[in-house]
């Protein structure tokens, strides 16, 4: 499976691919750290032309230039990516966002733990249910 993590902070970022290696999650990471960036990756604009659908993409809400909330209403709102599941992992536990997240049809909402042993819990939870339990459309199929 194809994950683009979408993330601003390098810290973040250092975190989610040391749980998938120490999660063994067999999972090729993709990272990209803006929302434009996140766009282009999804279309195979610029860099991005030879990159993979990502099969689901893990979006932080509080990114530079576009943010998470703009790239999930962007995503949802065109046919040919809107199948993507899309979790919101974040920071912000606002009410506000949550409701709005699911709005713009989020498959989940997610809060950054910041305990290093609860985030690499977190992402393994993530993994083991859109791996294990949840049927995915193949990649490249919208």
């Amino acid at each position: 499976m194809n994950v683009l993590l979408v993330e601003d902070d390098p810290g973040d970022v250092l975190l989610t691919r040391e749980a998938f290696e120490l999660n063994q999650v067999r999972n090729s990471l993709y990272v990209v750290n803006d929302g434009e960036q996140a766009m282009a990756f999804l279309r195979r604009q610029g860099e991005y032309t030879a990159m993979p659908r990502p099969d689901m993409m893990l979006l932080d809400l509080n990114l530079p230039r576009k943010d998470g909330r703009e790239v999930l209403s962007d995503v949802k709102g065109d046919p040919d990516l809107r199948s993507i599941p899309i979790v919101v992992l974040t920071t912000s536990e606002a009410e506000e966002d949550i409701l709005h997240s699911y709005r713009l049809h989020a498959n989940a909402y997610v809060t950054k733990p910041v305990d290093l042993h609860q985030f690499i819990r977190v992402v393994r939870q993530i993994d083991d249910f859109f791996v294990s339990v949840v049927k995915l459309p193949r990649s490249g199929q919208g």
